[in-house]
């Protein structure tokens, strides 16, 4: 997974914009690989549940 997670931080806005957020706080870059490895697995599991494809665009109703 951690490969994944580096992957998506190079080609994944969303990734990105949250490993960038993290490390400006200060944190290591480990840990912001970390973070974005669980938001991709939360991502592939809203994917699964819904049955929908994937939509980089995506806004949830909730926020």
């Amino acid at each position: 997974m951690f490969l994944a997670a580096f992957s998506a931080y190079k080609y994944n806005r969303a990734c990105k914009a949250l490993f960038d957020r993290i490390v400006a706080k200060g944190k290591s870059a480990k840990l912001a690989l970390i973070a974005v490895a669980n938001k991709l697995l939360k991502q592939a599991f809203a994917i699964a549940k819904s049955g929908l494809p994937y939509d980089e665009n995506f806004v949830s109703k909730l926020a």
